[in-house]
């Protein structure tokens, strides 16, 4: 998967600096609807994060913009091929890397990657040359010749970032790439996705992890049973749970709790009750407005109180997903049906 397009070959026409269009998606297994009228577009050489827990669709979505299996109703258009009428086209177009690596544990690293080269019909030159500059690239030159089963678990996820850019792919898909590594392998996958835009790709990931989700993705949709219940900016979607708390930390300890009760005994409409953060030496002030923000800062200076620091936070991308569907990202859903796996587009 990847590369140039096909001299000859009709591209469908489309939006200047969108990578992927998907209007109306549905699929259904039985009487569940893994999508049910999915819309997202993912601008060119950026990172679409597409958020949600296990069953909520993101896996079903990722199987039919990689042409593995076919929607019931709607339209996708990725790297301006259609996933339905056009999929040999867009499969020269894109990579996927699973959550699962993909590759042939009993052939080295780079007989992989040579293999895979050759299968997307590059020369023996051109598969072996590539081969060469992703292991060195991905800092697996020295395991080349290993056979990838006696690779460790970073090692193997690597190898297969590194399969899913043989084609030099326009558009990549990471469908849950960190899921099951350590902290500092799963840091290395996410300097490796980085560097992936910074030459250009653009990528949608799918997550749990709302770290991950702010470590890369510029916008995000968020999923659940099916449907899009959320898109925009990291920022954006923060700002739309409606609330920022503003952490007001006294220079003297001894001021932390008087200074709470002051603020609570305010009778500013609206102002929810302050909380202590006592290991940071802090008041947090959860506020809804730029008014209750300014009567907060005009009775702390009203108190005579010196600030070390005054600042405001929007909540984490865990409490938006908490907020915007009732349950965690990582809540455990109704799985998405096994034949997924199985069914092949035509």
């Amino acid at each position: 998967m990847g590369g140039d397009s096909v001299v000859g070959m009709t591209r469908i026409d489309k939006q200047p600096s969108v990578a992927v269009s998907v209007r109306g998606l549905v699929k259904r297994y039985g009487e569940t609807k893994a999508l049910d009228g999915v819309d997202l577009e993912v601008r060119e050489g950026t990172v679409m994060g597409v958020l949600g827990p296990n069953g909520a669709g993101k896996t079903t979505l990722v199987r039919i913009l990689s042409t593995l299996i076919a929607p019931d109703a709607g339209q996708a258009v990725v790297a301006g091929y259609d996933v339905v009428r056009q999929p040999r086209q867009l499969r020269r177009a894109i990579g996927l890397t699973g959550q699962y690596a993909s590759v042939d544990e009993k052939l080295p690293g780079w007989q992989n990657l040579y293999m895979i080269g050759r299968l997307l019909d590059l020369s023996r030159k051109e598969a072996r040359a590539r081969a060469d500059a992703l292991l060195e690239r991905f800092s697996l030159t020295e395991a080349a010749k290993r056979p990838a089963g006696t690779y460790s678990g970073g090692m193997r996820r690597r190898l297969d970032l590194a399969a899913s850019m043989i084609g030099r792919p326009v558009v990549l898909y990471l469908d849950e790439p960190t899921t099951g590594l350590d902290p500092r392998t799963r840091n290395e996958v996410w300097d490796e996705v980085k560097r992936m835009v910074g030459d250009g790709v653009t990528v949608l990931l799918t997550t749990q992890y709302m770290e991950e989700a702010e470590q890369l993705a510029s916008e995000l949709t968020v999923v659940d049973r099916g449907k899009v219940v959320a898109s925009g900016g990291t920022e954006e979607l923060k700002a739309k749970v409606g609330g920022r708390t503003l952490r007001v930390r006294p220079a003297d300890p001894q001021q932390l709790r008087p200074l709470a009760a002051a603020l609570d005994d305010l009778g500013i409409t609206g102002l929810a009750h302050t909380t202590l953060d006592v290991e940071r030496g802090a008041v947090l002030v959860p506020i809804l407005s730029d008014e209750q923000l300014t009567a907060v800062v005009a009775a702390v200076t009203a108190r005579g109180v010196t600030l070390a620091s005054l600042t405001t936070e929007l909540p984490s991308l865990d409490e938006v997903f908490l907020s915007l569907t009732g349950h965690r990202a990582g809540a455990p859903q109704d799985a998405e049906p096994a034949d997924t796996r199985e069914e092949v587009a035509a």
